[in-house]
């Protein structure tokens, strides 16, 4: 067995274990739908953020704004940078959290996104 298939096993059943998708799967997920992340931050405290990568509600790319491109986003295998659907209190932006941290992802049903019959983008 080479080394990435044994990392992408290894990797595949620590997410098993954890019950969250394995970085693959996360990334299909935020493509198609609103998802709310439960993810530990780097001070100890924890977050849940509701996120995506759905194409229609990311801004275009700026060149100023590195995040705004899909290939410096993809640089970093242990970072997953996304889009922060904006709330009441906080403001629509970039943001990121580590792979490893995750507690859970969910399919954010109230937002009314992702499936052929009630999608809104």
């Amino acid at each position: 067995m080479d080394s990435q298939t044994k990392s992408s096993t290894v990797a595949d059943t620590v997410a098993a274990l954890k019950g969250v998708p394995t970085r693959e799967e996360l990334l299909e997920m935020l493509s198609k739908e609103v998802v709310d992340i439960t993810f530990t931050k780097l001070n100890g405290d924890e977050r849940t953020m509701k996120c995506s990568l759905i194409p229609s509600m990311l801004p275009p790319a700026q060149r100023d704004d590195k995040l705004s491109q899909t290939k410096i986003r993809n640089l970093e295998e242990k970072v997953i940078v996304v889009w922060m659907v904006g709330e009441t209190h906080e403001k629509s932006g970039w943001r990121s959290f580590r792979y490893d941290r995750i507690k859970k992802a969910e399919i954010d049903v109230w937002y009314g996104n992702g499936h052929a019959e009630g999608g809104a983008y």
